[in-house]
Protein backbone atom coordinates (compact mmCIF):
# COMPACT_ATOMS: atom_id res chain seq x y z
CA UNK A 1 0.00 0.00 0.00
CA UNK A 2 1.55 3.49 -0.92
CA UNK A 3 1.92 6.17 1.72
CA UNK A 4 -0.53 8.26 -0.01
CA UNK A 5 -3.71 5.28 0.48
CA UNK A 6 -2.25 4.18 4.02
CA UNK A 7 -3.34 7.75 4.99
CA UNK A 8 -6.12 8.34 2.53
CA UNK A 9 -4.89 11.49 1.33
CA UNK A 10 -4.41 13.12 -2.33
CA UNK A 11 -1.45 14.96 -2.28
CA UNK A 12 2.19 13.30 -0.47
CA UNK A 13 2.68 16.87 1.39
CA UNK A 14 2.36 17.11 5.41
CA UNK A 15 2.06 20.16 7.45
CA UNK A 16 4.52 20.10 9.93
CA UNK A 17 3.41 19.67 13.32
CA UNK A 18 4.54 23.31 15.08
CA UNK A 19 3.76 23.71 18.32
CA UNK A 20 2.40 26.96 19.35
CA UNK A 21 1.78 27.97 15.86
CA UNK A 22 -0.07 25.29 14.27
CA UNK A 23 -3.81 25.68 14.34
CA UNK A 24 -7.53 23.89 13.66
CA UNK A 25 -7.80 26.01 11.01
CA UNK A 26 -4.34 25.55 9.26
CA UNK A 27 -4.81 21.83 9.83
CA UNK A 28 -7.93 21.82 8.04
CA UNK A 29 -7.24 24.33 5.34
CA UNK A 30 -4.09 22.06 4.59
CA UNK A 31 -6.10 18.59 4.60
CA UNK A 32 -8.94 20.11 3.11
CA UNK A 33 -6.49 20.49 0.30
CA UNK A 34 -5.59 16.99 0.06
CA UNK A 35 -2.47 17.34 2.31
CA UNK A 36 -2.21 15.79 5.57
CA UNK A 37 -2.85 18.54 8.15
CA UNK A 38 -1.79 18.59 11.55
CA UNK A 39 -1.65 19.72 15.00
CA UNK A 40 1.39 20.38 17.36
CA UNK A 41 0.03 19.25 20.80
CA UNK A 42 3.69 19.19 22.44
CA UNK A 43 2.72 22.43 24.58
CA UNK A 44 -0.75 21.98 25.39
CA UNK A 45 -2.50 21.16 28.32
CA UNK A 46 -5.18 18.21 28.07
CA UNK A 47 -7.92 20.29 28.13
CA UNK A 48 -6.50 22.32 25.10
CA UNK A 49 -5.32 19.50 22.82
CA UNK A 50 -8.63 17.71 23.19
CA UNK A 51 -10.29 21.46 22.51
CA UNK A 52 -7.92 21.76 18.89
CA UNK A 53 -8.52 18.11 17.99
CA UNK A 54 -12.54 18.29 17.81
CA UNK A 55 -12.34 22.16 16.63
CA UNK A 56 -10.38 20.61 13.59
CA UNK A 57 -12.67 17.58 13.32
CA UNK A 58 -15.24 20.19 12.71
CA UNK A 59 -13.60 21.77 10.22
CA UNK A 60 -12.58 18.76 8.11
CA UNK A 61 -13.81 15.27 7.23
CA UNK A 62 -10.72 14.56 6.02
CA UNK A 63 -6.82 13.22 7.75
CA UNK A 64 -4.54 14.88 9.83
CA UNK A 65 -2.21 13.82 12.57
CA UNK A 66 -1.62 15.36 16.46
CA UNK A 67 1.74 15.76 17.23
CA UNK A 68 3.34 15.02 20.95
CA UNK A 69 6.59 15.58 22.59
CA UNK A 70 8.91 12.43 23.69
CA UNK A 71 11.78 13.85 25.51
CA UNK A 72 12.78 11.74 28.79
CA UNK A 73 11.26 13.86 31.46
CA UNK A 74 14.43 14.74 33.69
CA UNK A 75 14.38 16.61 37.29
CA UNK A 76 15.91 20.05 37.28
CA UNK A 77 19.61 20.45 37.60
CA UNK A 78 19.65 23.02 40.96
CA UNK A 79 23.24 24.15 40.39
CA UNK A 80 23.00 24.95 36.22
CA UNK A 81 19.43 26.32 36.77
CA UNK A 82 20.55 28.91 39.38
CA UNK A 83 23.72 29.65 37.13
CA UNK A 84 21.34 30.19 34.39
CA UNK A 85 19.06 32.57 36.06
CA UNK A 86 22.21 34.47 37.22
CA UNK A 87 23.53 34.67 33.48
CA UNK A 88 20.39 35.82 31.80
CA UNK A 89 19.26 38.35 35.33
CA UNK A 90 21.14 41.62 33.86
CA UNK A 91 18.66 41.03 30.39
CA UNK A 92 15.35 41.17 33.05
CA UNK A 93 17.05 44.15 34.70
CA UNK A 94 17.13 45.55 31.34
CA UNK A 95 13.55 45.53 31.20
CA UNK A 96 12.69 46.73 34.74
CA UNK A 97 11.64 43.17 35.38
CA UNK A 98 13.14 40.91 38.41
CA UNK A 99 14.28 37.23 37.36
CA UNK A 100 12.40 34.34 38.84
CA UNK A 101 13.69 32.80 41.73
CA UNK A 102 13.31 28.89 40.93
CA UNK A 103 12.24 27.32 37.16
CA UNK A 104 8.96 25.59 36.20
CA UNK A 105 8.35 22.27 34.25
CA UNK A 106 6.16 23.96 31.67
CA UNK A 107 5.44 20.86 29.06
CA UNK A 108 5.04 17.28 30.12
CA UNK A 109 6.16 14.16 27.88
CA UNK A 110 3.97 11.62 26.64
CA UNK A 111 5.83 9.17 28.20
CA UNK A 112 4.77 10.26 31.27
CA UNK A 113 1.07 9.06 31.95
CA UNK A 114 -1.17 7.76 29.66
CA UNK A 115 -3.33 10.97 29.56
CA UNK A 116 -2.52 12.34 26.36
CA UNK A 117 -2.59 8.83 24.81
CA UNK A 118 -6.10 8.26 26.13
CA UNK A 119 -7.18 11.30 24.70
CA UNK A 120 -5.92 10.57 21.35
CA UNK A 121 -7.54 7.04 21.56
CA UNK A 122 -10.76 8.62 22.42
CA UNK A 123 -10.84 11.30 19.56
CA UNK A 124 -9.32 8.61 17.07
CA UNK A 125 -7.55 11.56 14.62
CA UNK A 126 -5.67 9.60 11.70
CA UNK A 127 -2.08 9.66 12.85
CA UNK A 128 -0.32 10.71 15.31
CA UNK A 129 3.46 11.51 15.51
CA UNK A 130 6.49 12.11 18.43
CA UNK A 131 9.20 14.42 18.60
CA UNK A 132 12.70 13.61 20.58
CA UNK A 133 11.64 9.97 20.74
CA UNK A 134 9.77 6.55 20.92
CA UNK A 135 6.64 5.97 23.02
CA UNK A 136 6.41 3.12 25.44
CA UNK A 137 5.77 -0.36 24.10
CA UNK A 138 2.23 -0.40 25.66
CA UNK A 139 0.95 2.74 24.43
CA UNK A 140 2.11 1.66 20.57
CA UNK A 141 0.23 -1.13 20.97
CA UNK A 142 -2.76 0.47 21.92
CA UNK A 143 -2.43 3.05 18.50
CA UNK A 144 -1.78 -0.01 16.56
CA UNK A 145 -5.17 -1.69 18.48
CA UNK A 146 -7.18 1.60 17.69
CA UNK A 147 -5.69 1.86 13.85
CA UNK A 148 -4.32 5.10 14.44
CA UNK A 149 -0.94 5.41 12.00
CA UNK A 150 2.38 6.09 14.12
CA UNK A 151 4.84 8.89 12.99
CA UNK A 152 8.46 8.96 15.08
CA UNK A 153 11.36 11.84 13.87
CA UNK A 154 14.45 10.63 13.32
CA UNK A 155 17.77 12.78 13.09
CA UNK A 156 20.12 9.84 11.98
CA UNK A 157 20.22 6.25 10.88
CA UNK A 158 20.52 4.68 14.95
CA UNK A 159 17.33 6.86 15.73
CA UNK A 160 15.36 5.63 12.50
CA UNK A 161 16.70 2.06 12.74
CA UNK A 162 15.43 2.16 16.42
CA UNK A 163 12.15 3.27 15.44
CA UNK A 164 11.61 0.98 12.97
CA UNK A 165 11.93 -1.87 15.82
CA UNK A 166 9.73 -0.17 17.58
CA UNK A 167 7.22 -0.99 15.37
CA UNK A 168 6.00 2.68 14.01
CA UNK A 169 4.39 3.16 11.14
CA UNK A 170 6.40 5.95 9.17
CA UNK A 171 10.08 7.36 10.11
CA UNK A 172 10.14 11.18 9.85
CA UNK A 173 13.73 12.04 8.18
CA UNK A 174 14.39 15.78 10.28
CA UNK A 175 17.69 17.33 8.97
CA UNK A 176 19.48 19.93 10.25
CA UNK A 177 17.78 22.33 7.47
CA UNK A 178 14.32 21.94 9.55
CA UNK A 179 13.13 24.91 11.56
CA UNK A 180 11.86 24.61 15.55
CA UNK A 181 13.27 21.64 17.83
CA UNK A 182 15.96 19.10 17.04
CA UNK A 183 14.26 15.60 17.12
CA UNK A 184 17.45 14.33 18.13
CA UNK A 185 16.32 11.63 21.57
CA UNK A 186 19.77 12.37 22.87
CA UNK A 187 19.80 16.10 23.37
CA UNK A 188 23.76 15.95 23.73
CA UNK A 189 24.35 13.78 20.64
CA UNK A 190 22.75 15.80 17.39
CA UNK A 191 24.44 14.28 13.83
CA UNK A 192 23.43 17.12 11.92
CA UNK A 193 22.67 15.19 8.81
CA UNK A 194 21.17 17.05 6.19
CA UNK A 195 17.52 15.94 4.90
CA UNK A 196 18.81 14.85 1.58
CA UNK A 197 21.24 12.53 3.23
CA UNK A 198 19.22 11.44 5.95
CA UNK A 199 16.42 9.98 3.00
CA UNK A 200 19.33 8.13 1.03
CA UNK A 201 20.68 6.28 4.32
CA UNK A 202 17.00 5.59 5.79
CA UNK A 203 15.93 4.24 2.60
CA UNK A 204 19.17 1.98 1.74
CA UNK A 205 18.96 0.30 5.87
CA UNK A 206 15.33 1.03 6.42
CA UNK A 207 11.97 -0.77 5.13
CA UNK A 208 9.32 2.11 6.44
CA UNK A 209 8.01 4.57 4.26
CA UNK A 210 9.96 8.27 4.98
CA UNK A 211 8.85 11.36 5.40
CA UNK A 212 11.27 14.32 3.97
CA UNK A 213 11.42 17.35 6.72
CA UNK A 214 13.71 19.71 6.93
CA UNK A 215 14.27 23.25 4.54
CA UNK A 216 11.60 22.18 1.99
CA UNK A 217 10.28 25.67 0.83
CA UNK A 218 8.76 24.76 -3.26
CA UNK A 219 7.78 21.84 -5.57
CA UNK A 220 11.04 21.31 -7.08
CA UNK A 221 12.73 20.55 -3.45
CA UNK A 222 10.03 18.07 -2.23
CA UNK A 223 10.58 16.40 -5.57
CA UNK A 224 14.03 15.74 -5.21
CA UNK A 225 13.53 14.32 -2.04
CA UNK A 226 10.71 12.27 -3.27
CA UNK A 227 13.17 10.91 -5.90
CA UNK A 228 15.85 9.92 -3.24
CA UNK A 229 13.26 7.79 -1.91
CA UNK A 230 10.43 9.89 0.70
CA UNK A 231 7.44 8.58 -0.02
CA UNK A 232 6.82 12.57 1.10
CA UNK A 233 7.03 15.58 2.34
CA UNK A 234 6.89 17.85 5.60
CA UNK A 235 6.82 21.26 5.49
CA UNK A 236 6.31 23.83 8.13
CA UNK A 237 8.20 27.38 7.72
CA UNK A 238 6.54 27.87 4.70
CA UNK A 239 3.50 27.61 6.02
CA UNK A 240 4.33 30.08 9.52
CA UNK A 241 2.94 32.90 7.06
CA UNK A 242 -0.73 31.69 6.72
CA UNK A 243 -3.31 34.16 8.15
CA UNK A 244 -4.29 30.97 9.36
CA UNK A 245 -1.46 30.03 11.56
CA UNK A 246 -1.27 31.29 15.35
CA UNK A 247 2.39 33.46 14.74
CA UNK A 248 2.03 36.75 15.81
CA UNK A 249 2.85 39.98 14.17
CA UNK A 250 6.49 40.58 14.85
CA UNK A 251 7.02 36.52 14.28
CA UNK A 252 5.59 36.98 10.75
CA UNK A 253 7.20 40.23 9.85
CA UNK A 254 10.84 38.70 11.20
CA UNK A 255 10.52 35.53 8.47
CA UNK A 256 10.04 38.25 5.36
CA UNK A 257 12.60 40.77 6.76
CA UNK A 258 15.04 38.81 8.72
CA UNK A 259 15.49 35.52 6.76
CA UNK A 260 18.77 34.18 8.30
CA UNK A 261 18.24 31.17 10.96
CA UNK A 262 20.98 29.73 13.80
CA UNK A 263 20.27 26.81 15.71
CA UNK A 264 20.55 27.84 19.70
CA UNK A 265 19.66 25.93 22.87
CA UNK A 266 19.26 28.76 25.08
CA UNK A 267 15.92 29.56 24.37
CA UNK A 268 14.23 26.23 25.47
CA UNK A 269 16.75 24.06 26.71
CA UNK A 270 17.38 22.00 23.53
CA UNK A 271 18.86 22.70 20.57
CA UNK A 272 16.19 24.49 17.65
CA UNK A 273 16.16 26.94 14.97
CA UNK A 274 15.28 30.38 14.33
CA UNK A 275 15.71 33.32 13.02
CA UNK A 276 18.68 34.98 14.41
CA UNK A 277 18.11 37.95 17.52
CA UNK A 278 18.66 38.49 21.11
CA UNK A 279 19.34 35.09 21.75
CA UNK A 280 21.50 34.41 18.94
CA UNK A 281 23.31 37.91 18.98
CA UNK A 282 23.31 38.71 23.23
CA UNK A 283 23.11 35.26 24.84
CA UNK A 284 24.86 32.56 23.03
CA UNK A 285 28.33 34.27 24.38
CA UNK A 286 31.52 32.17 24.57
CA UNK A 287 31.57 32.32 28.26
CA UNK A 288 27.79 31.12 27.95
CA UNK A 289 26.97 28.76 30.88
CA UNK A 290 25.71 25.51 30.53
CA UNK A 291 21.74 25.76 29.80
CA UNK A 292 18.99 25.14 32.39
CA UNK A 293 17.28 21.57 31.82
CA UNK A 294 14.52 21.10 29.20
CA UNK A 295 11.82 22.23 29.47
CA UNK A 296 12.52 24.49 32.41
CA UNK A 297 15.15 26.44 30.59
CA UNK A 298 11.95 27.21 28.22
CA UNK A 299 9.87 28.56 31.62
CA UNK A 300 12.86 31.19 31.81
CA UNK A 301 12.60 32.11 28.42
CA UNK A 302 9.29 32.54 27.94
CA UNK A 303 9.41 34.75 30.72
CA UNK A 304 12.47 37.17 29.68
CA UNK A 305 10.17 37.19 26.42
CA UNK A 306 7.64 38.56 28.42
CA UNK A 307 9.46 41.28 30.22
CA UNK A 308 11.15 42.43 26.88
CA UNK A 309 7.22 42.33 24.93
CA UNK A 310 6.29 44.56 27.66
CA UNK A 311 8.95 47.33 27.25
CA UNK A 312 8.54 46.78 23.24
CA UNK A 313 11.06 44.31 22.84
CA UNK A 314 10.16 41.73 20.22
CA UNK A 315 13.96 40.45 20.17
CA UNK A 316 13.02 37.69 22.58
CA UNK A 317 10.80 35.82 21.13
CA UNK A 318 11.27 32.27 19.36
CA UNK A 319 10.77 32.13 16.05
CA UNK A 320 10.82 29.31 14.60
CA UNK A 321 11.98 28.72 10.98
CA UNK A 322 14.07 26.64 8.85
CA UNK A 323 17.56 27.21 7.54
CA UNK A 324 15.66 28.22 3.87
CA UNK A 325 13.28 30.77 5.26
CA UNK A 326 14.49 33.26 2.57
CA UNK A 327 12.32 31.78 0.15
CA UNK A 328 9.31 31.94 2.08
CA UNK A 329 5.91 33.03 0.23
CA UNK A 330 2.92 35.25 0.77
CA UNK A 331 0.72 32.50 0.46
CA UNK A 332 -2.10 31.00 2.21
CA UNK A 333 -2.44 27.80 2.59
CA UNK A 334 -4.76 26.35 0.22
CA UNK A 335 -2.77 27.84 -2.58
CA UNK A 336 0.74 27.03 -1.11
CA UNK A 337 -0.48 23.46 -2.07
CA UNK A 338 -1.84 23.78 -4.83
CA UNK A 339 1.62 25.37 -6.16
CA UNK A 340 3.75 22.59 -4.22
CA UNK A 341 1.60 20.26 -6.33
CA UNK A 342 2.10 22.36 -9.45
CA UNK A 343 5.96 22.77 -9.02
CA UNK A 344 6.22 18.85 -7.79
CA UNK A 345 4.63 18.08 -11.87
CA UNK A 346 6.99 20.50 -13.27
CA UNK A 347 9.85 18.80 -15.33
Amino acid sequence: MTLLKQFQIKHPIFLAPMAGVSTPALAAEVSNQGGLGSLGLGSSTLQDARQQILQTQALTQQPFQVNFFCHQSAALDQDSAKQWIEYLTPQFEKYHATAPSELKCIYHSFLDNDDYLNLVLETRPKAVSFHFGIPHAHQIQALKDAGILIMVSATNLTEAQAIEAAGIDVIIAQGIEAGGHRGIFNASLDSALMTADLVQLFTQHCNLPIVAAGGIMDGQQAQRLIKLGAAAVQLGTAFVQCKSSNANAAYRKALFNNPITQISSSISGRAARGLINHWHLQIDQPDRPTVATYPYCYDLGKQLNAAALAQGDEGFGAFWAGSNVVQIRDLEAADLINQLVLEMTQH
